[in-house]
């Protein structure tokens, strides 16, 4: 007998950290799970086994996947190939990308080069011993409490420079319009140039406001999606695409096939048990 668990936790850091779940999956069938571009940074704490990933299905099942029990994974535009085992337990956060300095000890524009990055490298040896203790304990509340302190204990003692107050509000203004809006609007708000605040955004993210723009764009439209389908409710694609801010249902489906590799109906056939799991809310409004 199969069984899926997702456990959502309040993060409590300040807005940080978007989101918190824990999961667990016993007796399925082994999978290829799409990993999908968000307008977060992902950390994921593997419980059980190393979580393997590639940029395609062939790299994530060959020699070259790589293979990490602590996952830190910048932003990207692409879907990362996740081959799932049958017997699966973590804790997957969702960090706000300006956080990644008080965090991670570093701009999240630096983790855009890589897939995927072995927390060790980014966070030391610490990381580690973090996850010995909350593969050793027995509740998910002591395996977020123990993630939390210790993510509040670097946030607290980081020696960061601050992220600029343009880039801040950026973010805060294309998150506030949920990805709609013009690129000279958004310079014009921030008082700079759109070439000037493109470049200090990408390095301090490691994408454009276009970009980050699109992708938040795009969590909307997916969580509207899923949300549907948890409810039992077919998901009206042409109705989510103009509350999303699409032009028209053609540009949802565009992004829907580069953000996940498939059709929108192709997704939610592979994601509908996920969904109704609740796997589908990290980092979710």
């Amino acid at each position: 007998m199969s069984t899926r668990e997702f456990v959502r936790a309040t993060p409590g850091l300040d807005g940080m950290v978007v989101s918190a779940v824990g999961y667990r999956t016993a007796g399925v069938l082994p999978a290829l799970h799409r990993g999908l571009p968000s307008p977060y940074l992902t950390l994921i704490f593997s419980l059980e086994g190393p979580v393997v990933t590639g940029r395609t299905a062939e790299q994530a099942y060959g020699p070259d996947a790589a293979r990490t029990d602590i996952v830190v994974a910048g932003l990207h535009q692409d879907p990362a190939y996740v081959a799932q085992d049958s017997h699966e337990a973590g804790v997957q956060l969702a960090l706000h990308p300006l956080a990644a300095r008080a965090l991670l000890g570093l701009p999240a524009g630096e983790l855009t080069s890589q897939l995927v990055v072995s927390g060790t490298e980014v966070l030391g040896a610490r990381a580690a011993e973090v996850r010995e203790r909350m593969c050793a304990q027995d509740t998910w509340d002591e395996r977020f409490a123990t993630l939390a302190g210790y993510l509040r204990q670097r946030a607290a003692s980081a020696r960061h420079t601050a992220v600029r107050p343009e880039v801040a509000e950026a973010w805060a203004w294309l998150a506030r319009h949920r990805g709609t809006g013009t690129l000279s609007g958004l310079a014009e708000h921030v008082a700079l140039s759109p070439r000037r605040l493109t470049t200090l955004f990408r390095a301090e993210t490691g994408l454009g406001p276009k970009q980050a723009a699109r992708l938040m764009r795009f969590q909307h439209t997916r969580s509207a999606v899923a949300r549907a389908v948890a409810a039992d409710r077919p998901p009206e694609l042409s109705r989510i695409a103009a509350v999303c801010g699409y032009y028209d249902h053609s540009h949802l489906v565009r992004d829907f096939r580069q953000y996940t590799g498939v059709s929108p109906t192709a997704w939610l056939a592979e994601e509908c048990r996920n969904i109704q799991a609740g796997g589908h809310r990290n980092g979710e409004e």
